[in-house]
């Protein structure tokens, strides 16, 4: 869970469609929950750790299936984001207040909002641990802590960002600096980069690069500018179909690509980025940069590292088509912090939490759960400030799409859905 506040990732595609007229349905039922607390009770039927996009769309279904005072959620931060509009703001479409809200005004009502912190899990005995050494026992379980940000793991960040010329659309408190570095470019290198770890929307590194390009050739500056993507990876996208299409455009539009290229170190003092070549291990490269976008390295909460309910890894351990814990029963996850082997997006959390209501709903009749999670992902990939691909598709990296047009081409109708409708269906359908 980031310090800077509650995070969701890509917008919901597909199951926003169909979210919508049951969530406005619905919308009556939910008003502000604007108290936050220390444990009222010691025990709830259904414990949700965790108050982002999947932790607050599964504490409105506990609160339909179980009622709402017997239904907890867990969550330190006092602002819920709306993540995908980050790559706007940081391009300069969007402001960053339209992004966030107080969590107690997503929270659903009569909900219990524990604003604490989660310290240790002890599934054997069916409770959690939280600050102030305060323990909470739970019939079920469903943690959604997301995925942690580790700036501090290259080195010279995260005081970096004191300079200029350095942005970050992954934080809060770094978004609006890639704006501000977009808007004073003059001329030289501008560089993006993507980490050696999982990410949150794989996209979005790429999507703030193709706004910079758009942005520079709109204001003249584009014939003065060497745009940049480092990759840790060795393609640009996952799924076949959107990377022949993406690297079109960077053909199109002249962008160097440098994969296996991992950012080690920046020099933000001198304006310099120091990279690994991933094939030639130890191997370093230096890049002076004139702009400066960088993807932080991510991995699981610390609370989940070495805990019983993760992997080797620290991703919450679950059955990937009915996201219910492998060796624990009445243990759930949904979202970021799981190792379901799909990309991390909110359009998945959208996704999962159908299954996940739906699996929980058996358990709880003591039947075997039968819904199947088929792995569904989205990531709208913007192109530029009216254009979006929009990608979707499952666990094999088979495209799996929603509407009957090929959705590899840029749209403008697409980017209207990113920018204008995704964020109304987040907020009143898929939360509520």
């Amino acid at each position: 869970m980031s310090a800077i506040g509650v995070v969701s990732s890509c917008s919901c595609l597909r199951p926003g469609v169909w979210l919508l007229k049951p969530g406005m349905q619905k919308m009556s039922s939910f008003g502000l929950h604007t108290a936050a607390r220390c444990a009222a009770k010691d025990y709830y039927e259904v414990l949700v750790l965790g108050g982002g996009a999947g932790g607050i769309t599964m504490s409105a279904r506990m609160k339909r299936k179980v009622g709402a005072g017997n239904v907890a959620v867990v969550e330190p931060s006092k602002t819920h984001y709306y993540q995908p509009l980050w790559t706007l703001v940081g391009g300069g479409a969007k402001q960053l207040a339209t992004s966030a809200r107080p969590t107690g005004s997503v929270v659903p009502k009569g909900v219990e909002w524990i604003q604490s912190r989660v310290t240790a899990l002890d599934p054997d005995k069916n409770c959690v641990w939280l600050e102030n050494d305060t323990k909470i026992s739970y019939k079920y379980l469903i943690i959604a802590l997301g995925i942690s940000l580790h700036y501090e793991k290259i080195k010279g960040l995260p005081e970096g960002f004191h300079h200029p010329k350095i942005g970050s659309n992954y934080s809060a408190h770094t978004v609006e600096k890639t704006w501000k570095a977009l808007q004073d470019f003059k001329e030289g290198n501008a560089i993006f980069t993507f980490p050696n770890t999982p990410v949150k929307c794989a996209g979005a590194p790429q999507k703030i690069m193709y706004l910079s390009e758009a942005y520079l050739r709109k204001t003249g500056k584009r014939s003065k500018a060497n745009i940049m993507f480092n990759t840790s990876l060795g393609v640009i996208f996952g799924v076949k179909k959107y990377a022949d299409a993406l690297l079109e455009i960077i053909k199109e539009r002249n962008i160097a690509v440098n994969y296996k290229r991992n950012l080690v170190e920046v020099r933000a003092d001198r304006r310099e980025a120091v990279f690994e070549n991933l094939d030639k291990p130890g191997v370093t490269e230096v890049h002076q940069y004139e702009m400066l976008h960088v993807t932080p390295p991510m991995g699981p909460p610390d609370v989940l590292i070495n805990s019983p309910v993760s992997d080797e890894i620290g991703w919450v351990d679950v059955d990937k088509e009915t996201l219910q814990h492998k060796k624990y029963p009445n243990v759930f996850g949904i979202g970021d912090c799981t190792n379901l082997p799909t990309s991390k997006t909110a359009a998945a959390v959208a996704a999962q939490s159908g299954v996940l209501d739906r699996t929980i709903s058996l358990v709880m009749k003591n039947q075997l759960p039968t819904k199947k999670y088929d792995g569904y992902t989205s990531c709208p990939l913007v192109t530029g400030y009216n254009k979006v691909i929009l990608a979707e598709f499952d666990y094999a990296a088979q495209p799996l799409e929603t509407f009957p047009i090929d959705q590899s081409k840029e749209r403008v109708t697409m980017y209207h859905m990113k920018a204008d409708m995704m964020p109304f269906l987040y907020w009143n359908a898929l939360l509520k």
